[in-house]
């Protein structure tokens, strides 16, 4: 097995560090009710995927 010769300095192991990073959620405007949803998802407000009627929404 491997086994650095030399230790790395804290400043080269933040370099390699410098994309774990957090991303938010893609979201995108639905086209029907324009409320902000996830990508390649039913829209949980109006129910719509891909301009069809998916999912019947219930009133509360």
């Amino acid at each position: 097995m491997a086994v650095p010769k030399q230790r790395h300095s804290k400043a080269r192991g933040a370099k390699r560090r410098t994309h774990w990073k957090l991303h938010g959620p893609g979201l995108v405007a639905c086209p029907q009710c324009h409320k902000p949803k996830l990508q390649h998802r039913i829209c949980p407000s109006c129910g719509f995927y891909r301009g069809s009627k998916v999912l019947e929404q219930t009133a509360e």
